[in-house]
């Protein structure tokens, strides 16, 4: 039985009442002051590289998953590092950047979950599988934050 799916929904679920009851209601302190914090979590996204790692992953870890998922959240890591850059440093073009940012890292993380899916990879992710259980969730409820913050005048 693939516990996955339950995991993903339930760890967003519970990322999503976290957000709510701390973040949500704060969005009208500015991007400069949400952003940061959400940046710097994607930027630890280079974990994703476990992916490829033969002693983090069981053997069979199914290559169509494995690369994309990888290097797509390296991608993702160097994008949230440019943001964050952007965000602090008032960067004229910062609104730009983040919505690159967060485009590119939301479809990442649903393309691996479809990939995960299709693949079968579950069974094979060993250590890894803390990553689309506990991380996944975290970083999906930080893209929706934000996308509300990019929606919001920017400041």
């Amino acid at each position: 039985m693939d516990l996955l799916p339950l995991n993903l929904i339930f760890g967003s679920f519970v990322f999503w009442v976290a957000a709510k009851l701390y973040i949500v209601h704060k969005l009208d302190l500015g991007s400069r002051v949400i952003l940061p914090p959400i940046l710097i979590l994607h930027a630890g996204r280079h974990l994703g590289l476990m992916f490829l790692s033969p002693g983090a992953t069981n053997p069979g870890l199914p290559p169509e998953f494995a690369y994309p998922a990888a290097l797509g959240d390296l991608a993702a890591a160097v994008l949230a590092l440019i943001a964050l850059a952007a965000v602090t440093k008032e960067f004229r073009y910062a609104n730009g950047i983040v919505w690159i940012f967060n485009i590119w890292g939301t479809v990442d993380l649903l393309s691996a979950i479809v990939l995960a899916t299709v693949y079968q990879a579950t069974p094979f992710m060993g250590a890894t599988y803390w990553i689309p259980a506990f991380w996944v969730p975290a970083l999906l409820v930080t893209h929706y934050i934000t996308f509300l913050l990019l929606l919001k005048k920017w400041s």
